[in-house]
C-alpha cells in the first residue's frame, strides 16, 4: 500500500515536473521569439544602414569605375569610333578652320571697314579669336573631364553662331573684337577640346592618325572660308556674308553636337587644374615650346595675304593666298600624322617644326608671285602639323585618359599666350618699319627655332638621348 502510494505520488510528481518542464520550455520559446525578433530588426536596420552607405557612396563608386574604365585599353577602332573622328572633323571645320580664316578678314578691315586702325591693331582681333581657341580650353576641359562634353558642345554651336551674327551687325574695332575676337573663340574652343579629347580616348595606335583627320578639317575651313568671304562680301556685302557663313557653320556643327558620343560618361568632381603636371617635366618643356611655337606659328598665316599685296600679287589672287596656305595644311594634317603612329608624335614634330622655322627665313628673300605661293605651300604644310600631333604628344604622356581634357587646357591655355602676343608684336614691327616685312619675318623665325629647342629637350625628358626610339 505504501509502495502504491509513493508509486502514485512519484508519478504524479514526474507529471508536475514534465509540465514544469513544459512550461519553462514554453517560456524559453517565447524568450527565443523574442529575441529573434530583435535580431531581425537589427538585421533590417543593418541593411537599411548599408543601403544608405551605398547610395552615400554611389558617387565614389562611379568616380572609381570611372577611373578604371579609363584604364581599359582603347578600342583603336569601330563604327563608334570613326563617327567620333568624322565628327571631330566638322568640328575643327568651324573652330580652328574659322581662326584659319581671318587672314582674309584681316586684309579687308584693313583695306575697307577698319581702315583707320593700324595692321597690328586690327591682328588683335584674330589673336584674341586664336587665344580663346586655345586657353578657353583650360576651363572647357575639366567640364567635358566631368562628363559634360554634350553641354560644352552646344555652348559652343550657339556661340560660334551667335558671334557670327553679332559680327555681321559690327561697324566699329570694339564691336568687332568683342564678336568675332571672344566671341566666336570661345564657341570654337568648345567645339575643339570636346573633339580632341573624346577622339584621344577612343585610339591609341592609331591615335596620330585619328586626330590628323580631325585637324584636318580645320585646313579645309582654312580653305572653304576665305573663299566665301571673298566672293560674298562683293556680291552681298559684310553683313549678309557673314550671316551665310554663320549659317554654314550651325548646320555643320549639328553632326558634333549630336553624335559625338563620350568614351567615358561618367560625371566627375575635381579641381580645374592637374597639380601633378606642374611636376612633369616633359611636359611643361612640351608647353614651353608649344608657347614659342604658336608666337611665331601665325604670323605668315595672318600676314600672307598683306605680304602678297605688298609684292605686287594682284587683288584677285591675293584673296586666294590663305586658302592656297590652307591646303597645304590639309597634306600637312594627313601625311606627318600617319608616320607618327610609326615612329611617334615627338619624332614627326621635330623634324616638322624645324623645317617650318627654316621657312621664316627663306621667307626674308622671297619676293616674287611663284616663291610666294610655293612658299604658301610648304609652309602651310610643315605648320599643319600644330594642330593636329600636340594633341597626340600630350596624350602620349598622359597615363590617365580621364583627365585628358584637363591636361590639353592646362597646356593650351600658356601655348595660347604665345597667339595672342605673336601676331600683334608682328604687327607692330611692321609698322614700326613702314611696312616692310623683314622684321617680323625674323620675330617669326627665332620663335619657331626656339619652339624646336624646348620640344627636343621634352623628347628627351620624356625618352632620353635615344633618337632611335619611337617617342
Amino acid at each position: 500500500m505504501v509502495d502504491q502510494g509513493l508509486s502514485r505520488s512519484s508519478g504524479e510528481s514526474a507529471v508536475e515536473m514534465r509540465g514544469t518542464d513544459k512550461e519553462v520550455d514554453e517560456l524559453g520559446n517565447v524568450d527565443n521569439y523574442d529575441n529573434t525578433e530583435d535580431t531581425r530588426n537589427m538585421e533590417e536596420n543593418a541593411e537599411r544602414g548599408e543601403k544608405r552607405t551605398i547610395e552615400a557612396g554611389d558617387d565614389h563608386e562611379a568616380q572609381r569605375s570611372g577611373q578604371e574604365a579609363s584604364k581599359e585599353p582603347p578600342p583603336d577602332g569601330g563604327f563608334i569610333a570613326w563617327l567620333q573622328v568624322v565628327c571631330g572633323f566638322f568640328a575643327l571645320f568651324n573652330s580652328w578652320g574659322i581662326v584659319n580664316a581671318f587672314g582674309a578678314y584681316q586684309q579687308y578691315y584693313e583695306s575697307d571697314m577698319l581702315s583707320s586702325e593700324t595692321s597690328s591693331t586690327i591682328s588683335w582681333i584674330g589673336s584674341i579669336q586664336g587665344f580663346m581657341v586655345i586657353a578657353a580650353t583650360i576651363v572647357f576641359g575639366r567640364i567635358v573631364d566631368a562628363g559634360f562634353t554634350r553641354l560644352v558642345l552646344v555652348s559652343g554651336t550657339l556661340l560660334l553662331t551667335f558671334g557670327l551674327m553679332m559680327t555681321s551687325l559690327g561697324y566699329k574695332f570694339y564691336q568687332i573684337l568683342l564678336a568675332q575676337g571672344i566671341c566666336v573663340g570661345m564657341g570654337c574652343s568648345c567645339m575643339f577640346v570636346s573633339a580632341v579629347a573624346n577622339v584621344s580616348a577612343y585610339f591609341y595606335k592609331k591615335r596620330a592618325t585619328a586626330l590628323g583627320i580631325v585637324a584636318s578639317g580645320s585646313s579645309f575651313g582654312g580653305v572653304i572660308y576665305p573663299i566665301m568671304v571673298r566672293k560674298l562680301i562683293p556680291q552681298v556685302g559684310f553683313p549678309w556674308a557673314t550671316r551665310i557663313i554663320a549659317f554654314m557653320v550651325l548646320g555643320t556643327c549639328l553632326l558634333p553636337t549630336f553624335f559625338i558620343f563620350p568614351r567615358f560618361k561618367v560625371k566627375k568632381s575635381g579641381p580645374l587644374l592637374d597639380y601633378a603636371s606642374f611636376k612633369d617635366v616633359p611636359l611643361v618643356l612640351f608647353t614651353i615650346g608649344s608657347f614659342f611655337g604658336f608666337t611665331g606659328l601665325y604670323v605668315p598665316i595672318f600676314y600672307i595675304e598683306s605680304y602678297a599685296s605688298h609684292v605686287g600679287f594682284s587683288q584677285n589672287l591675293t584673296g586666294y593666298m590663305v586658302s592656297i596656305l590652307s591646303a597645304g595644311s590639309v597634306f600637312g594634317r594627313l601625311v606627318p600624322n600617319f608616320i607618327a603612329d610609326k615612329i611617334g608624335p615627338l619624332n614627326t614634330l621635330m623634324p616638322c617644326t624645324a623645317c617650318a622655322g627654316i621657312l621664316c627665313f627663306i621667307w626674308i628673300a622671297i619676293d616674287n608671285h611663284g616663291g610666294t605661293i610655293v612658299f604658301a605651300v610648304l609652309y602651310g604644310f610643315f605648320s599643319g602639323t600644330y594642330v593636329s600631333i600636340p594633341p597626340a604628344c600630350i596624350s602620349m604622356m598622359t597615363k590617365d585618359m580621364s583627365i585628358i581634357g584637363t591636361r590639353l587646357g592646362m597646356c593650351f591655355f600658356f601655348s595660347g599666350l604665345g597667339v595672342l602676343m605673336g601676331t600683334p608684336v608682328a604687327g607692330a614691327i611692321i609698322t614700326r618699319q613702314n611696312g616692310d616685312f623683314l622684321g617680323a619675318q625674323i620675330f617669326a623665325g627665332v620663335a619657331v627655332i626656339l619652339a624646336l629647342v624646348f620640344i627636343t629637350a621634352s623628347r628627351i625628358a620624356f625618352i632620353g638621348p635615344k633618337f632611335l626610339v619611337k617617342a
